[in-house]
């Protein structure tokens, strides 16, 4: 396994225990919190699945999921920062750890889907 790989599979667990950490303190929002905290959290449990794939195929697959994961997390960052749920100091680190890692993903599955 690569240094990279594992890398990007702690960056996205630290990434969704970060986000975890903020939701559990917002109050009055469970309804957009769960669907932020579920987005956050699916991509670092695809990354992870991926390790186990049966073929390429389903690599790809799965990374796939956690870059769409990534971009409706990104959407949901936007729709608590507009509603003044997490002040802008949070939402520029998660933000940019949100796009660190879309980035990496697409490096990953732009490498992958050459090397068939």
């Amino acid at each position: 396994m690569s240094e990279n790989k594992n890398q990007l599979r702690e960056e996205t667990l630290d990434f969704a225990i970060d986000v975890s950490n903020i939701c559990d303190n917002i109050k009055g929002c469970s309804i957009y919190t769960n669907q932020l905290m579920r987005s956050s959290s699916s991509i670092g449990a695809n990354v992870h699945e991926a390790k186990y794939a049966q073929s390429r195929e389903d690599f790809i697959h799965k990374l796939e999921i956690a870059l769409k994961e990534s971009s409706e997390t990104d959407y949901w960052l936007d729709f608590m920062y507009r509603k003044n749920k997490i002040d802008e100091e949070q939402y520029k680190k998660l933000k940019n750890n949100c796009g660190t890692i879309r980035r990496k993903l697409i490096s990953s599955i732009t490498t992958a889907k050459n090397n068939k």
